[in-house]
């Protein structure tokens, strides 16, 4: 299976076993070994997604798509699914990947094949975490009967008689995928892990699927195996993590194995049959707490420091979000004012590329931590179509990132003192803690410039379904655990927020946002450059006093090169209207200058770190639909085009809804840049044409810092 790019195996491998291959894959260069096996094959190894990111920090991690799915080989017949093959393909893959002796994670069937490697092969197998696991039979809880499965079905199949193979077989696999993960996750808001698996199962065939299910019943020619003599045969310790509302193999499944093991049990209340997705961040911490304890031999042992409580310097932990550098320079302007009230204050910043940048040419401390996150910036780029990009599905698609960042964090908070952490828009941060509450060891502040996911027309009634369902869940995050954000901070005032519902039958999002949030106003970069400092730097251009400068910029991801090609090819058009206007064409941190053609008139340059001070040098500025950019540029009173990303409900609805109570900024769409002419007429609307927007308040970094240094 290939694994994306932010989490690429140290090794990825085939290894073949009686005529069959097995895609297996290396994670991390820890001195133990986790084997995390595989499951039924409707799905395959990245049902792991969001545990090997984690585990490869501190072990060696193995995994590999069973017989039947992901990359692996996919054998015709029961006989070739049979138990006994699954658990000697793990001691293949094992000795493939030169793992000796592991720790065995399975889930359901996989677990029953690691307790089968470890009944038959003591020496391989350290431990086990069993997750979800069988005991009375192979077949779901509610059919135990083999004949439910192989006979036809009497009348219309519906619930759990669509497990069956002439279902399969006939018309009615879709409905059994759509049923069985419904099943597998009967969880709240479980959207996208349902989606997840359906998808994946849509990657093999039904028959496939056949052959492995009847391979596992031991029908069909397949050999039987009795699970009592399994678990009777094992010696090694063991940890039965099971759901209480796991409808697929009930809890009393997991009891009976864990008193049967002498085994840790593991309760998760009100958790279905697939915890290491549903509740990822509780079980990557229970697998990593009894790996470590078990091959403790093997590991290191780190040195420790603790510091007695007065001899610790107030600590802030400072979290910002990566997707465009606006967060980071209105951070750098917060935590300014917050060392002035609080000179004694220690600030690091949990942080990746592009903010890291930033932060670093500001002279400011980087955490060591930061190493282990995984990029959101690279996700969003490899999301977006042509200056499309459809920010709700980006940031859903996100889950095993936003899993592992949260990791990283909780890790720093375990093990270090932190006195209060920030968080601006740092999605992980919020919504995890809100789901491990026990997590949250300092003081916690959220900061957001827009509230309320929104759908956009495109994606019709599913995505309005979806983004009231992800609504949903945040306010009752919020109304059951009110007091887990000692501060909730809106980078704006209350008639900035949008005047849209969250979705039927919940709240307005301008109401609910009054009652929840604080309001600092609007957080810039800092005070625009005055006409001395505004002449400088038009000085450092080597603009000569009779050319006005055009900037064009698209913040800090690699998401907006097509807007800036397009503007390129727009050049020498607008220039045969306006000879002295000159281009300054800003790729930022992630776009390669080399990729846009050269024009006369038009320079090209990368990263820019005093952006804001470029834009308020500017005549007038053609930008992408970000906040801050335009919300800089508003507050410089520069002329200025917008064009929002398509299908990117913030840049479509939240940012200008923003700019029209600031009477700012003239909107363009995409299409509108299709035509070379058409950018010219608009911007020979706005050059030299004057402004009239609002003022923007220059006292939004000390209002919000005046807000943390309550809490440190």
């Amino acid at each position: 299976m290939t694994w994306p790019a932010w989490t690429r195996p140290v090794t990825e491998g085939i290894t073949e076993r009686d005529g069959v291959r097995l895609a297996y894959a290396v994670h991390g260069s820890g001195p133990a070994n986790l084997v995390l096996l595989p499951t039924w094959s409707i799905i395959h190894s990245q049902f792991w997604k969001a545990q090997v990111p984690y585990l490869a920090r501190r072990f060696r991690v193995i995994t590999f798509d069973g017989r039947g799915s992901g990359g692996s080989d996919r054998p015709a017949g029961a006989a070739a699914y049979e138990n006994a093959a699954y658990s000697a393909d793990t001691l293949a893959v094992m000795d493939a990947a030169g793992a000796d002796r592991a720790v065995l994670v399975g889930l359901s069937s996989g677990a029953m094949w690691a307790m089968q490697v470890a009944a038959e092969h003591p020496e391989r197998a350290a431990g086990l975490v069993l997750i979800g696991a069988p005991y009375a039979g192979w077949q779901p809880n509610a059919h135990r009967d083999v004949s439910v499965w192989a006979d036809p079905p009497e009348g219309q199949p519906q619930g759990w008689s669509l497990y069956n193979r002439h279902v399969w077989l006939g018309d009615g696999y879709d409905e059994f995928v759509e049923f069985f993960f419904g099943q597998m996750f009967p969880e709240p808001h479980s959207t996208k892990q349902r989606e997840d698996c359906a998808r994946w199962a849509h990657e093999i065939s039904p028959q496939t699927l056949v052959d492995a299910t009847a391979g596992r019943l031991g029908v069909d020619g397949a050999a039987f195996v009795d699970m009592s003599t399994l678990i009777d045969a094992v010696r090694c310790p063991a940890l039965v993590i099971h759901g209480s509302a796991d409808l697929v193999r009930p809890l009393d499944n997991g009891r009976r194995i864990a008193e049967d093991l002498a085994a840790e049990l593991v309760v998760v209340e009100g958790g279905g049959h697939g915890p290491m997705t549903r509740d990822p961040v509780l079980v990557n911490r229970e697998i990593d707490r009894f790996a470590g304890r078990v091959l403790a031999d093997r590991l290191p042992r780190t040195p420790r420091t603790w510091a007695r409580a007065l001899r610790r310097r107030p600590r802030v932990l400072y979290l910002s979000s990566p997707i465009g550098l606006g967060h980071a320079r209105r951070d750098l302007a917060i935590a300014e004012q917050l060392r002035i009230r609080r000179p004694d204050v220690e600030i690091d910043w949990l942080a990746q590329d592009p903010v890291t940048r930033l932060l670093e040419s500001a002279g400011e401390s980087v955490h060591a931590a930061s190493r282990w996150l995984a990029s959101e910036s690279a996700h969003f780029e490899a999301e977006c179509g042509e200056h499309d990009l459809n920010a709700f599905e980006a940031i859903r698609r996100m889950d095993a990132i936003l899993v592992n960042n949260f990791m990283v964090l909780a890790d720093v908070l375990r093990d270090e003192h932190v006195d209060l952490v920030v968080a601006d828009e740092a999605w992980e941060t919020d919504y995890f803690l809100h789901e491990n509450p026990e997590l949250k060891l300092s003081a916690y502040a959220w900061l957001s410039d827009f509230v309320g996911w929104l759908p956009m027309p495109a994606g019709g009634a599913p995505e309005a379904w979806l983004t009231a369902d992800y609504n949903a869940e945040m306010i009752e995050h919020r109304a059951r655990y009110p007091g887990l954000r000692d501060r909730s901070i809106f980078v704006g005032n209350p008639q900035d927020v949008v005047a849209e519902s969250f979705g039927a039958d919940l709240p307005r999002i301008d109401e609910w946002t009054r009652s929840e949030f604080s309001f600092s106003g609007y957080i810039g970069a800092g005070e625009p450059p005055g006409e001395e400092a505004r002449a400088a730097i038009r000085r450092r251009l080597r603009l000569r006093a009779d050319e006005r400068l055009c900037v064009v910029a698209v913040g800090g991801t690699g998401v907006g090169h097509d807007l800036l090609r397009r503007v390129a090819d727009a050049v020498p058009v607008v220039r045969r209207h306006h000879e002295e206007l000159r281009f300054l064409v800003v790729t930022g941190p992630r776009i390669d200058p080399g990729c846009l053609p050269r024009r006369r008139g038009m320079t090209v340059r990368g990263y820019v770190p005093d952006l804001p001070a470029v834009l308020a040098a500017a005549d007038l500025a053609v930008v992408q639909g970000g906040l801050s950019t335009c919300m800089e540029l508003t507050a410089a009173r520069v002329p200025y085009l917008y064009v929002p990303l398509r299908n990117h409900f913030e840049q479509q609805v939240h940012v200008p809804h923003r700019l029209a109570n600031y009477a700012a900024g003239q909107r363009l769409d995409y299409d509108d840049l299709s035509d070379p002419d058409r950018l010219s007429a608009a911007l020979d609307a706005v050059i030299g044409a004057p402004t009239a927007y609002r003022p923007v308040e220059t006292d939004g970094a000390a209002r919000a810092a005046g807000l943390l240094a309550e809490l440190v």
